[in-house]
């Protein structure tokens, strides 16, 4: 890196700088499998940790860890520092914290069922239109009736209590289809026996340790570990998704700062707009152009351009396009698609080098001062500074220890939440039925209130399990809508 000024990435006919106040206008990393995309996001995540910007970026194929301790010994690293006389290079390991959905290797990852929202939750449960409309009923019932909802059993109790009472709430609400409620609930059972019920509770993650620099003033790497993650792709996407909302919701306005407040590296894009509803697309498409305004840079990793919805493909001011292939009529297609999303430079053909590119080789254009596309430049990028080499189980359970973080999260809190409230309710409502048995048979007529009458149904749904938590909000998700 030159300084403070600009951030070096690569060196061809000419050399390729990413001007850090542009950082935050988003960027693309795009290439076949084998052709260097994930030596890009290395080399831009550690220019960026250099410069003081915190990082977030996913390890999805276990490749990344070794950016925590010095490179050296790679023989075709010393080449490609040879090549680019890059004079001075000096190996480097950064500061690196490491975090798992599933609490095994990193630190727990957790948020609450309100705070991911109807719509998200919508995704991951694989639900229709019909059935993500009955569960956005759920969440408002429980926040009419201030029930909160934090694990997955706070949402099952909930969905009980609005699948028993259908009827009642017909009037306020609308129809609900007990089918619905149905299929939500078996979903939540699949969910729950793929470690969905570990994402789900208290603590839940603060932004804010996200954001952090190590005492030499470099930005923190924070590596999710998502080998096992990846293998439910849409609940992989939709987790990052929700962490960009939430950083949305967090950060101040600022505008374009001189540099990023942080950097968000989302690998294996194309997954996010797998089978995504338009409301959902529509968002997406949101958060992306708003989140610039927070000052995060967002960064898509894929294989084709074309994987991107064009709203979102439009954002992306800085890229870094590695080789394509283009055996078949859609792979030609895709090629000349590419191509047409850079600025021309009669220098380079950009149609034919994508195809004859060299690993690590890339067809770069960054934003200039003035915030538009330079002529794209074709350059070999920047080795890391970093290890190659992933670092064993036990090097990655030295750093969790070493972390400030570590037993925090490693701790889950119990505290009253839906779960419990509807379960002592229906307790209590029993015991009023039992006093009152005599007099409503005098009656002829029910004398319980709506919500008593609702709880006992879902004592059925609860039986003897111990639930959890409560939130800082009520449905605090940038996508579900807060109060």
């Amino acid at each position: 890196m030159n300084g403070m000024d600009t951030l070096l990435i690569a060196r061809g006919t000419k050399e390729v700088h990413l001007l850090p106040r542009m950082a935050n206008r988003h960027g693309l990393i795009a290439g076949a499998t084998g052709t260097g995309k994930t030596v890009s996001l290395r080399v831009l995540a550690e220019g960026f940790s250099d410069m003081g910007v915190p990082v977030f970026l996913s390890d999805v194929k276990g490749d990344l860890t070794g950016v925590a301790v010095p490179g050296g010994g790679n023989k075709k690293i010393e080449e490609r520092i040879a090549a680019l006389g890059l004079e001075g290079f000096q190996y480097e390991g950064y500061p690196v914290v490491f975090w798992d959905v599933f609490g095994e290797r990193g630190h727990p990852v957790r948020t609450t069922v309100s705070e991911m929202g109807p719509l998200l939750l919508s995704r991951i449960l694989n639900l229709n239109d019909t059935q993500s409309g009955v569960l956005s009923l759920v969440f408002r019932i429980a926040d009419d009736n201030g029930l909160l909802l934090l694990d997955l059993k706070d949402l099952r109790a909930m969905a009980a209590f609005v699948g028993d009472n259908a009827d009642r709430f017909k009037v306020e609400y609308g129809n609900v289809s007990r089918a619905s409620v149905g299929a939500i609930q078996r979903n939540l059972l699949v969910l729950e026996e793929q470690g969905g019920d570990r994402f789900f509770g208290e603590p839940a993650l603060s932004m804010e340790d996200l954001l952090q620099t190590d005492s030499r003033g470099r930005g923190t790497i924070n590596i999710l570990l998502a080998d096992r993650l990846i293998r439910s792709p849409k609940v992989y996407a939709t987790f990052l998704l929700w962490l960009l909302s939430e950083l949305f919701e967090m950060l101040p306005e600022v505008g374009d700062p001189p540099k990023p407040k942080m950097v968000f590296f989302f690998d294996e894009a194309h997954l996010l707009f797998e089978d995504v509803s338009s409301a959902l697309e529509e968002k997406i498409e949101q958060v992306v152009r708003l989140i610039r305004s927070k000052g995060v840079g967002v960064y898509f990793v894929t294989q084709n351009p074309l994987d991107l919805a064009d709203p979102v493909l439009g954002q992306l001011g800085n890229r870094v396009q590695h080789a394509l292939r283009a055996f078949t009529p859609r792979d030609q297609r895709a090629v000349r698609a590419a191509a047409e999303t850079f600025r021309p430079n009669p220098a380079v053909n950009v149609t034919e080098a994508i195809t004859e590119l060299a690993v690590g080789e890339a067809l770069l254009s960054m934003l200039d001062g003035k915030g538009a596309p330079e002529p794209v430049e074709r350059a070999f990028v920047l080795p890391p500074r970093s290890s190659l080499t992933p670092l064993s189980p036990e090097e990655i359970r030295a750093i969790v220890r070493d972390s400030v973080l570590h037993g925090f999260y490693e701790k889950t809190v119990d505290r009253e939440s839906a779960y419990e409230k509807l379960k002592e309710r229906a307790e209590a409502t029993a015991r009023q039925e039992a006093e009152e048995a005599a007099s409503r048979a005098r009656a002829k007529e029910p004398k319980r209130d709506l919500f008593s009458a609702a709880a006992k149904s879902a004592a059925h749904a609860i039986g003897s399990q111990i639930g959890r938590q409560i939130i800082r909000g009520i449905l605090g998700s940038f996508f579900g809508g807060k109060k």
